[in-house]
């Protein structure tokens, strides 16, 4: 089957739901705004950025928001996605700093658009490469803070990400999790689901539980997300937001 990741009409979603502001989307209806904005919210709600922050890898970067924020904090930031596509279109941004797009706003009318860095952001700081969640490069280890958002509900095989982690943080490095648990067996099948099942710990539990031999929970919060698909439709969801202290 193909990537859904890979298709022009995808990537033109995401660069909207990571870089368009909030008048943009909203235009001028009663859109909660506080939802707006999640790649750049995860990283300034979770984070804490008086710790040593050199180096960063963002896993599931997508069009590289949450990459550039990261910028903001660490030295050198690293960005891996499966889709390249998506992978494109964050190395544009990067070289040119902004790319023209547009979104759906409704039938066949579509909405320009320009995906714009942030000012005061260094995008030199960021590199972004291809990668498999589930199987990443070896050579990738070590790293001060680790994010991943919004992403261990679509892997297939989410274990396989979550017993990395370990490797991926460095001692006393933090780990950023958000994730609605929103599990469907188009993306992962459902015995590959860390909860949600009748009778079993809930899918918070089960994280919990994979991460305690390594981290420890410093910090919770749920965190707001919208997704436009038209101009008066949106998708809205809670991620749950945990930073984690690698021991």
């Amino acid at each position: 089957m193909a990537n859904p990741y890979e298709e022009r009409r995808m990537v033109e979603d995401y660069l909207f739901f990571h870089y368009a502001e909030f008048g943009e989307a909203a235009r001028g209806l009663p859109v909660p705004a506080e939802a707006w904005g999640f790649p750049a919210r995860v990283v300034s709600q979770l984070l804490d950025g008086g710790s040593k922050n050199s180096s960063a890898l963002d896993v599931g970067c997508a069009v590289g928001r949450s990459s550039f924020e990261l910028a903001r904090f660490a030295e050198r930031v690293v960005g891996v996605d499966f889709s390249a596509a998506f992978i494109d279109a964050a190395k544009g941004l990067a070289a040119n700093g902004s790319v023209s797009s547009s979104v759906a706003l409704e039938g066949e009318v579509r909405q320009d658009f320009a995906a714009t860095i942030p000012a005061g952001i260094d995008a030199q700081r960021v590199s972004f490469e291809v990668g498999d969640a589930m199987s990443l490069n070896s050579g990738l280890r070590g790293f001060d803070v680790v994010l991943a958002a919004n992403l261990i509900c679509r892997l297939p095989e989410p274990m396989r990400f979550l017993e990395r982690l370990p490797d991926l943080v460095a001692p006393g490095g933090q780990l950023l999790l958000a994730t609605p648990f929103s599990w469907l067996a188009e993306f992962t099948p459902p015995s590959n689901w860390l909860g949600g099942k009748p009778g079993s710990h809930t899918s918070r539990e089960v994280l919990a539980a994979v991460l305690a031999p390594h981290f420890d929970l410093e910090f919770e919060k749920d965190i707001p997300f919208l997704i436009r698909e038209h101009a008066r439709k949106f998708q809205y969801g809670i991620s749950l937001g945990t930073r984690w202290r690698r021991r």
